[in-house]
């Protein structure tokens, strides 16, 4: 029985070989492309949606996510990461929950295609209660006026900005900054425009502009 067998897958194995080649191709021939089905992997952001509003995110450990996507061949050569969305719904999330499981229905794809792998399996996010701190405005001046003179005042409009953030990255000292305003050689009251620079990059300008008008008020010395 062995032997038969043994003849049997080497009698004429070249012709057997190419039975098989011939096969294989007349099915690539005849099964259409779109019917052929493989995998790709793409990075993809990853979103965080629906952050409780009195909540900020101050740390989230990957920017970026590997999906692995199954679909027809003709599909997954038209596919790029732009038609792919990873999305984090945090709207149920807490303070206390920090490790966000990371699967197939975080992940938006095209029809007809399919998430099967996500990697990571999972994020570790930080949240924290939001504050909110009205400051005053302190100005930047740089440089000498001109000689004989004087400031005599210095205003800023508006005076004061609200500022939003993680209640951990105010501290009591903290000041609300313009850009330089340069008055060298200055003889004469002026008005300058400055942006304004929070204390910490995790505190942004709570519903205002980010530019404000300071007024130097200059006159001869006394």
């Amino acid at each position: 029985m062995i032997r038969f067998l043994k003849d049997l897958l080497t009698r004429n194995w070249a012709l057997k070989l190419l039975s098989f080649v011939l096969a294989v191709i007349l099915w690539l021939t005849v099964v259409p492309e779109e019917k052929i089905s493989g995998e790709r992997t793409l990075s993809v952001p990853l979103e965080t949606r629906n952050i409780p509003a009195s909540m900020e995110l101050v740390e989230k450990s990957v920017s970026t996510v590997d999906i692995t996507v199954r679909a027809t061949n003709r599909l997954l050569g038209q596919l790029t990461a732009a038609d792919i969305e990873a999305v984090l719904d945090l709207k149920t999330a807490t303070v206390a929950q920090e490790d966000y499981a990371l699967d197939s229905s975080t992940v938006i794809v095209p029809p007809n295609a399919k998430a099967i792998r996500v990697f990571p399996n999972k994020v570790h996010i930080k949240l924290e209660k939001a504050d909110e701190v009205e400051m005053e405005v302190t100005p930047s001046i740089v440089g000498q006026i001109g000689d004989g003179y004087v400031i005599q005042k210095i205003e800023t409009i508006p005076a004061k900005a609200k500022l939003r953030g993680p209640e951990s990255k105010f501290r009591p000292k903290d000041k609300l900054r313009t850009s330089s305003v340069d008055v060298t050689g200055l003889k004469e009251s002026a008005q300058f425009e400055a942006d304004l620079i929070p204390p910490r990059p995790d505190l942004r300008i709570l519903n205002g502009p980010t530019r404000v008008k300071v007024l130097i008020v200059v006159g001869p010395k006394k």
